[in-house]
């Protein structure tokens, strides 16, 4: 009887290893591309029951390729990196990973909130360059500022959870579920207008594309402060950058890019109001082993169930004449 065959495309820091121990003690045979090239994942996975994915794109054209794929999984909870409705059209499950690193990436973004009101990263560069002089950044009490979270899933939840002890008030939006119930719901203006701290957890969608856009960036009270830990396709970097040049803004803390990684002439970069980690907010010892076990754990059930452990999809039945 032949083996149903698991492809890894790319491996996103993580070791592989303990899904691979898994798949092949439930009868899989696995292959690793190592690649996000095309033509790689297609000569690798042309017979693939399962592709086990990082970022690589897996757009339309790719699926088309795969005429035996039956399921993809993701290694991370945002799925965009996938044509969504290209693998339901094609009878493919498609299933992510949702809660692997919801303290991991709350944490970074609340940490980096802290950091932000506390100036920290602007001081460290002044002491550095020579300067011995706090009263340069405009320092906040934590206990008097608004923070708005955009995204009440389980990452903006929690995210929310850590602040509101600290801060002020706590306001949340999300245009696709209702969240906890305790924590204050105004329209996503309404949130820009009072927030001097907006912290992005939403998923990246074609609605959600540039979701802070000029405009909307201008409804922020002066030197707020901007955290995304989510996708960098939620911010028009253009308008962030010059609003941050003319000191509308007072900084940025961002895990994520439009670009990733960053090319070496993009602006951000460089820039002295720019707080930055290279996506590693869902990074831990713990996450790098969960985030592995339950995208190969999605792939077995499947093979054993007919349904994934998380899916973000239910694929429309085949039809053949």
């Amino acid at each position: 009887m032949t083996r149903p065959v698991a492809v890894y495309t790319d491996l996103v820091e993580t070791d592989p290893q303990p899904g691979i121990d898994e798949l092949e003690a439930a009868g899989f045979e696995v292959r690793v591309a190592d690649s996000v090239d095309p033509e790689v994942i297609t000569a690798l996975a042309s017979d693939a029951d399962a592709l086990l994915i990082g970022y690589s794109p897996i757009d339309r054209t790719l699926i088309s390729r795969l005429g035996n794929l039956k399921i993809i999984a993701t290694q991370s909870v945002g799925f965009d990196m996938v044509d969504a409705q290209a693998a339901a059209e094609q009878g493919i499950w498609l299933a992510n990973v949702p809660g692997a690193a919801t303290e991991e990436v709350a944490t970074h973004a609340f940490a980096m909130a802290m950091a932000m009101l506390r100036g920290l990263p602007f001081l460290d560069r002044a002491v550095r360059s020579g300067v011995w002089d706090g009263t340069r950044e405009r320092l906040r009490r934590p206990s008097e500022v608004t923070v708005g979270v955009l995204g009440l899933g389980r990452i903006g939840s929690r995210f929310a959870a850590l602040a509101r002890p600290v801060v002020g008030r706590v306001v949340g939006y999300d245009p696709f579920q209702a969240g906890p119930d305790d924590i204050e719901r105004l329209d996503l203006n309404e949130i820009l207008e009072v927030s001097e701290v907006v912290s992005l957890h939403l998923p990246l969608t074609q609605g959600t594309q540039r979701i802070l856009d000029g405009p909307r960036l201008a409804l922020l009270p002066d030197g707020a402060f901007i955290i995304n830990v989510s996708r960098g396709g939620l911010i028009d970097h253009d308008a962030l950058l010059e609003m941050l040049d003319t000191g509308r803004l007072g900084g940025a803390g961002l895990d994520v890019l439009p670009h990733e990684p960053p090319r070496p002439q993009d602006r951000i970069l460089g820039h002295p109001r720019v707080l930055l980690s290279p996506h590693a907010a869902y990074l831990s010892a713990a996450t790098q082993r969960d985030y592995v076990l339950h995208q190969a754990r999605n792939v077995i059930r499947w093979h054993a169930e007919g349904t994934p452990d998380s899916p973000v999809n239910i694929p429309a039945p085949l039809t053949t004449i």
